[in-house]
């Protein structure tokens, strides 16, 4: 096993395992893993999906996640943690990648298992998570940025990969829907952007009829779909971000963080303080 860290911003580990031991996750904001060889299942909140060599997956905090290996296996891990997301140290600007994070991480759920969709990029980020991990072992006063700007290149690739294959999702009930689903997820803090009558003006469909269809093609209102697509980012940004509720609010378009909390309580049956202390618990048992 190598383990290699800088500055507590990343974490590189490469370890080759046949059984996997659930290990706590306290302070990884999320995980990239590449399996470079070996087979079994990925169990990701009581469901599996079969993993083989080649695979890339992402390893979010607040999921329960392990690995049922049934063949010798090799792992690269590529873990992100809270001191960049939080502080905004290092070599860039953390804040900013926060950001990018949550937005991924958010429209991961939907699109779970294997997150790369073509060759070309599975081949760009294995190479890149590689050249990480040498820059770390041989690290020297220039190592910190360049494996900032690698992992970003990385980051850029995963974000455009699982934004096409849940836009692929949406077009699959509707030609055109996903990229509503799109707009709608890369405009979630502005609200007029929101409005049925502006989505229905934007993608050419009748005002009267855009919410009837909203509803068809999704399977819930649209007021519904953008709360909880806002949701998703309240959890990511209410552990790991250092956003006051208030900050939070204003940044997701709520009228206040009064109005947050109430829509929060509402869908999780907790306060926003209750789900801070209790949101990592599934990956601490």
């Amino acid at each position: 096993m190598i383990v290699e860290s800088a500055n507590r911003i990343f974490e590189v580990q490469v370890e080759e395992l046949t059984v996997w031991d659930r290990r706590p996750h306290t302070h990884s904001f999320f995980e990239i893993v590449y399996v470079e060889s070996g087979a079994g299942f990925q169990c990701i909140n009581e469901h599996e999906f079969a993993y083989r060599a080649g695979n890339i997956f992402l390893l979010p905090p607040l999921d329960c996640h392990s690995f049922r290996i049934e063949e010798a296996s090799r792992f690269y891990f590529v873990r992100f943690t809270d001191h960049l997301f939080v502080n905004g140290d290092g070599p860039v600007d953390g804040h900013a990648w926060f950001d990018q994070m949550a937005y991924i991480l958010a429209n991961y759920n939907r699109v779970p298992g294997d997150i790369v969709a073509s060759d070309r990029e599975r081949d760009f980020i294995v190479s890149n998570i590689k050249a990480v991990h040498q820059e770390y072992l041989s690290a020297d006063d220039f190592s910190a940025g360049v494996i900032s700007g690698v992992v970003a290149s990385i980051l850029n690739v995963l974000a455009r990969s699982i934004e096409r294959r849940y836009v692929e999702q949406g077009n699959a009930a509707d030609r055109g829907f996903g990229e509503i689903l799109r707009y709608i997820n890369t405009n979630i803090g502005e609200k007029t952007k929101l409005r049925a009558a502006h989505l229905a003006n934007r993608f050419n469909i009748s005002a009267t009829y855009f919410s009837e269809y909203f509803k068809k093609q999704a399977g819930v209102s649209l007021k519904d779909y953008v709360l909880k697509s806002k949701l998703r980012l309240v959890e990511t940004k209410v552990l790991h971000s250092g956003l006051s509720l208030k900050e939070i609010a204003y940044q997701l378009g709520f009228t206040d963080s009064s109005h947050l909390a109430k829509a929060f309580k509402k869908a999780y049956g907790m306060t926003v303080g209750e789900f801070k202390n209790s949101g990592r618990a599934c990956c601490q048992t």
